[in-house]
């Protein structure tokens, strides 16, 4: 082994026992094995992007998720040039990252675009309906931004800020996604089935002289029910829109659901939703949807999707998600019509209107009042704790 790679491997040993020292500091507990294990990485895989490196320390050196938003500013205060690891005395102090995960930059080479990364980047311009963000020199730290969680739980999304929006990405990102599940024709041997296996109950009995002493019972199999998703992304629902589109992208990548969106009109977005990472998915989007933050057609928007899709066999039997307000500019008649035809065909139906959080809100809007005759479960949806209820209401709906 040539002295200038004795010399490598050495300065990697002492940069990784820093960096395993800084986490420590901060309360990540980091053991020296786990530091040994972060440099044999770094050598063996040869990383060539922030990115790289990141994931090969967050594998070997973090041991639970709560100790990522520690590691995600420690990482950036270490390899963005905030500090000096080569000095023991310097203060992790240092400007908060605009985004956990790091950003693609070379080291040896450009990483393709589209991506997937866990990254917890603020609303940019990527995401429709939003402006530029990232500007601000006020940026929250994410180790403050993780303490208030709790407080964004019940907070309205509409009274968050762009530091508090990039938040919720993350935290609806990480909520659980299981799917509802419907009884399939085909059964299965279940010690707890209550269907007489008469076949193989004669069968073992050739081993007991005839006696069927054991005998074998069946149940029928469980599979997810097909879930659909309904935004209305209208100038009224702006606020709500960005933070369902979040929800919408991890239950497309999760559940394998059918995502539209529409204002004046009707959009399919799964496709979009399902490539790449989160910011290239939403400049997809941001493409397919130019009536973004316009009117309200909502009873056009669900005679299309019915004509369009829902007859060929999207909502038969399964669980539809319309998220919307329920301010209509056209008859309300026509919502009621498309919401009948819609109750023939789902298994069940759950509404989403964030307005309904209100103490004195009443569905008195034209769409609303029409629509809600046809549903099955009401929710409001405005706070991530309202969207684990909505989460609770569609894996109930199996």
């Amino acid at each position: 082994m040539s002295d200038a790679s004795t010399q490598a491997r050495a300065d990697l040993a002492a940069v990784a026992a820093a960096f395993g020292d800084r986490l420590h500091a901060a309360g990540v507990p980091v053991t020296p094995e786990r530091s040994a294990r972060f440099a044999a990485s770094v050598l063996l895989s040869e990383p060539t992007t922030m990115s790289d490196a990141y994931w090969l320390g967050r594998v070997t050196l973090l041991s639970s998720q709560a100790q990522i938003p520690v590691y995600d500013v420690v990482f950036d205060e270490s390899f963005h040039g905030y500090l000096d690891l080569t000095d023991p005395n310097a203060e992790t102090i240092a400007p908060a990252p605009s985004r956990a995960t790091p950003s693609d930059e070379t080291l040896g080479s450009e990483q393709s675009a589209g991506r997937e990364t866990d990254s917890v980047a603020p609303v940019t311009s990527a995401t429709p309906g939003s402006g530029a963000a990232g500007d601000s020199d006020d940026d929250t730290s994410v180790l403050a931004a993780a303490s208030s969680s709790e407080v964004l739980g019940h907070r309205d999304f509409s009274e968050c800020s762009p530091e508090e929006l990039a938040l919720l990405r993350r935290l609806v990102e990480e909520l659980p996604l299981i799917p509802p599940s419907r009884r399939a024709r085909r059964s299965h041997r279940h010690s707890a089935g209550r269907r007489l296996d008469v076949r193989a109950t004669l069968r073992r009995a050739h081993r007991t002289g005839g006696d069927p002493v054991r005998r074998i019972h069946r149940r029928r199999t469980e599979r997810p029910r097909r879930v659909v998703l309904i935004a209305d992304v209208s100038g009224s629902m702006e606020p709500y829109a960005r933070v369902y589109l979040h929800l919408m992208r991890g239950a497309v990548r999760a559940l394998g659901a059918e995502s539209f969106v529409f204002a004046t009109r009707l959009t399919r977005l799964t496709r979009q939703l399902a490539q790449g990472g989160p910011d290239y998915a939403y400049a997809k989007v941001s493409e397919a949807t130019p009536d973004w933050s316009g009117g309200t057609r909502i009873g056009a928007a669900l005679t299309r999707f019915l004509d369009e899709h829902g007859r060929r066999g999207i909502a038969r039997g399964a669980v539809v998600v319309v998220v919307s307000d329920g301010w209509e500019i056209g008859d309300p008649v026509e919502v009621g019509r498309a919401m009948e035809r819609l109750s023939r065909l789902a298994h069940h139906i759950i509404w989403v209107n964030p307005r309904s959080a209100a103490r004195d809100f009443k569905p008195l809007a034209g769409g609303m009042a029409a629509a809600l005759p046809y549903v099955d479960t009401f929710l409001s949806g405005h706070s991530v704790d309202a969207l684990k209820e909505l989460l609770d209401a569609i894996r109930a709906a199996g």
